[in-house]
């Protein structure tokens, strides 16, 4: 898994964030303020930092995450204009903790490790020079969408079809069940693909400050704005805008939106004047839309907009007969990260998993799988499945 380091005051919020992350299998970190944190930084290479510490922007080309108790939307603001990849306020809602982490791994480029180089931290009227690792980039590795059966085959035509189009494209389908990884294809298989892919969680970001991380602001546009600010639909320039659970958008949002989507034109916060955009987008959400629209939560032309192509990503349950693929898949991937040797796992085991419902879909499998790999030995049978897939025993 990944290297976290943790820098938070509070003891007590250092040991449970340590010991929910260890339980999640990943390597952790801890200091209690910036300084001890930045030096624990120089010595290895961490994949994430999770800093609590107040007002202190953490100048990394490694991925941070803020954790702050001023929840309010100028804080928020600050901290991505500081540098960091997201903003969780405390206490802290783990789930979303954990789910902000997964997303920012997984779209985490490749890092190795390379020469150390000189690092300036900002620290009130001070400043601290540290010896920090800067990681290389590299191409976003699209993960193959596995399986055989009727539901994945038909889904990867429409991939090949759809793709070179430009197309806008709305993916529907349950929580787990891949959508992103279609969007990515999707990117991946087009003209653009030499372009940027710009994901968006809409759940993830509060209403107030949608319409900044969508369409920029001007430096002195609010309290905060202390530089301007590009949106996600001018760096998508030229490439994919990915709108991932775009059901919970608020619906003044979803009204700037669908002009953007009819002008192909972004106003950034505090300026009058307008930005041509060339951007692709795809949309996606686990919700059931033309209810949502009954119901008043979603606009109608906006889905209008949206839906040219819609593509109907199929749960698990669905395609059971892919699950020999896609554990042998998984078993592959984690052992690899564990740096132990490929398990293998017995047919009545995959009777077993063939029975299960599988409402977290793809990601329960995968964890599910992996829970295999640390607690089973080389063979895993049906009564490992028995034990084991429903957590621990």
């Amino acid at each position: 898994m990944a290297n976290i380091l943790v820098i938070e005051p509070s003891r007590s919020i250092r040991s449970t964030l340590r010991e929910r992350l260890e339980f999640e299998g990943h390597s952790v970190e801890v200091a209690e303020d910036t300084i001890s944190g930045m030096t624990i930084y120089a010595s290895k290479q961490f994949d994430l930092v999770l800093c609590g510490q107040p007002d202190s922007p953490l100048r990394m080309s490694t991925p941070w995450i803020r954790l702050s108790l001023d929840g309010s939307p100028e804080s928020a603001v600050l901290a991505i204009q500081q540098g960091a990849v997201d903003f969780i306020p405390k206490p802290i809602n783990m789930n979303r903790l954990l789910e902000t982490i997964r997303k920012v791994l997984s779209e985490a480029p490749a890092a190795s490790p390379v020469p150390p180089v000189t690092g300036v931290i900002s620290h009130g009227p001070r400043e601290e020079t540290v010896q920090v690792r800067r990681p290389k980039t590299s191409h976003i590795r699209v993960g193959e969408i596995v399986g055989k059966s009727a539901a994945v085959t038909y889904l990867n035509r429409l991939i090949d079809k759809v793709a070179p189009t430009d197309a806008r494209v709305l993916i529907m389908g349950s929580n787990g069940t891949g959508k992103e990884m279609v969007a990515r294809w999707l990117h991946e298989k087009s003209r653009r693909c030499d372009g940027p892919f710009v994901e968006v969680n809409c759940a993830a970001i509060p209403s107030e400050l949608i319409e900044s991380e969508l369409f920029g602001h001007e430096k002195g546009a609010f309290t905060s704005a202390i530089k301007q600010r590009k949106g996600k639909f001018e760096q998508a320039d030229g490439g994919t805008l990915f709108l991932d659970e775009i059901g919970d958008m608020s619906l003044a949002a979803q009204a700037k939106v669908l002009r953007v989507l009819q002008e192909r034109k972004v106003t950034r916060v505090g300026s009058d004047r307008d930005i041509d955009v060339d951007v692709r987008v795809i949309a996606a959400t686990n919700k059931n839309v033309p209810e949502e629209i009954g119901k008043g939560n979603f606009r109608e032309d906006l889905f209008h907009r949206l839906s040219v192509i819609i593509i109907n990503v199929p749960s698990l349950a669905d395609r059971l007969e892919d699950i020999p693929l896609l554990v042998d898949r998984f078993l592959e991937d984690i052992c690899a990260e564990y740096k132990v040797p490929v398990k293998t796992i017995s047919p009545e085991a995959i009777v077993e998993l063939q029975k299960m419902p599988w409402t977290g879909n793809i990601r329960e499998l995968r964890n599910v799988v992996e829970r295999f790999v640390i607690l089973c030995d080389d063979l895993i049978t049906a009564a490992d499945v028995e034990m084991y897939a429903n957590g621990l025993q």
